[in-house]
């Protein structure tokens, strides 16, 4: 089958990460305006409902503002794209999502209703669990209450299948100081800090903290765990390293502008008064070539920080898994009875091609894109039912509240 161009254009419009998987789990229930009734292919035997298709295909019509025909029609043609192929790709999603289904029934995985009940209640808390917040998001976002949680469902019952594939092997020392090469170039000049975070107009305190620590009075690690209000103070106050974190801009500036072991002033954001310590800097080796140009040379892992080691391993850990799944669903597709049945006459996103012509010879819809289907399916399933608030909250009501906790994760903002 193809690949999705049609959410590859969609990811280069800026919408959703997961893709087909966050956006074909749960059709809008008002995005459909030609029911059919009819059955658009079979998977194995199960069928893929043409309006839920046509519903998929006119959600993100609207989510790209092409409700009108004439604009639907001009972004086909600017993206080499038709009714037929949209309604193709968006088939092939929909049977990619099947065959998940299929094979995590295949492995006895399941997904308790008790699972799906906990993440529908974290995300309604979200919206201070007032139910009418709650329907109004609900119905800004095209969803049903049933609808949204057989999204939950579908979205967790796929990153348990997704994590079916991971693998107990470490990554080979090759692969690692392949990528240590990358991280250390990318990590170049990263800070690491502590922090002790005093509340909203609590200067007097902050300032006396301080005062004691410039003395030499107070050790900063003890001051942390006396008087920070941070979930980082039974570690001193250590918050890791900024290139691995998203730092508030008063933080981030503050410690900019310090050097290994020095302690800012005072700093105040919108989490409180801090006081912050530059525990250490990481500077890459480097090799000077013969024109006197310096670059990132990486001889050992040794040389690059424990935490950086971890996030390495992970992603390597996560990239075999992925292959491992990429590979499960070509040889599981290749094998699956999928039937597509014709286009039915006078669906609602099928215009006359022949109106429209591209506006560029260049295509767009695979511009800085990852391919779709089987692809987001994986990405999607990282991010799984946690994500799944509904409307644009992105899994968190605010968008910048830390999580785990009033302050859990400060200085740094929920990502």
């Amino acid at each position: 089958m193809k690949t999705a161009n049609i959410m590859k254009a969609v990811c280069v419009a800026g919408l959703a990460a997961t893709c087909v998987w966050s956006l074909a789990a749960c059709t809008s229930a008002d995005a459909s305006n030609s029911a059919t009734g009819g059955v658009a292919a079979t998977v194995n035997g199960a069928e893929v409902a043409e309006d839920d298709v046509t519903a998929m295909i006119e959600s993100i019509r609207g989510q790209m503002g092409a409700e009108a025909e004439e604009a639907w029609g001009q972004w086909l043609a600017d993206n080499s794209m038709t009714p037929i192929s949209v309604r193709e790709e968006m088939i092939d999603s929909f049977a990619q999502q099947e065959l998940v289904k299929q094979g995590a029934k295949e492995k006895g995985i399941a997904v308790e209703g008790s699972e799906v009940d906990a993440i529908i209640t974290g995300t309604k808390a979200q919206f201070d669990n007032d139910d009418e917040k709650w329907q109004a998001a609900l119905k800004q976002a095209g969803y049903t209450e049933e609808k949204y949680r057989e999204m939950v469902e579908n979205q967790l019952m796929q990153k348990k299948f997704s994590e079916s594939f991971a693998s107990n092997e470490e990554p080979s020392q090759e692969d690692l100081l392949q990528y240590s090469q990358m991280y250390a170039s990318a990590y170049d000049g990263a800070k690491r800090s502590s922090h002790i975070l005093f509340e909203t107009g609590d200067d007097a305190t902050a300032q006396s903290v301080l005062d004691q620590i410039n003395a030499g009075q107070l050790g900063f690690a003890d001051a942390a765990k006396q008087y920070s209000k941070d979930g980082s103070a039974d570690k001193g106050g250590d918050v890791g390293w900024d290139k691995m974190s998203q730092f508030v801009p008063e933080y981030t500036e503050a410690l900019n502008g310090l050097q290994k072991d020095q302690v800012s002033g005072l700093v105040t954001s919108k989490y409180g008064i801090h006081i912050i310590k530059c525990t250490d800097v990481f500077t890459a080796p480097k090799e000077k070539g013969e024109d006197g140009t310096e670059t990132v040379k990486i001889t050992s892992i040794d040389q690059l920080p424990t935490e950086f080691l971890d996030t390495i391993k992970a992603s390597l850990k996560q990239q075999k898994q992925t292959e491992a799944f990429q590979a499960w669903l070509a040889e599981y597709q290749e094998k699956a009875d999928i039937k597509i049945n014709e286009m039915p006459a006078n669906l609602s996103y099928a215009v006359d091609m022949s109106k429209y012509q591209a506006a560029t010879s260049t295509d767009n819809s695979g511009t800085g894109a990852t391919a779709g289907g089987a692809g987001n399916a994986t990405e999607g399933s990282q991010g799984g039912a946690d994500n799944a608030a509904p409307a644009e909250q992105g899994g968190n009501a605010s968008g910048e509240q830390p999580a785990g906790g009033s302050h859990s994760q400060q200085p740094a903002e929920a990502a």
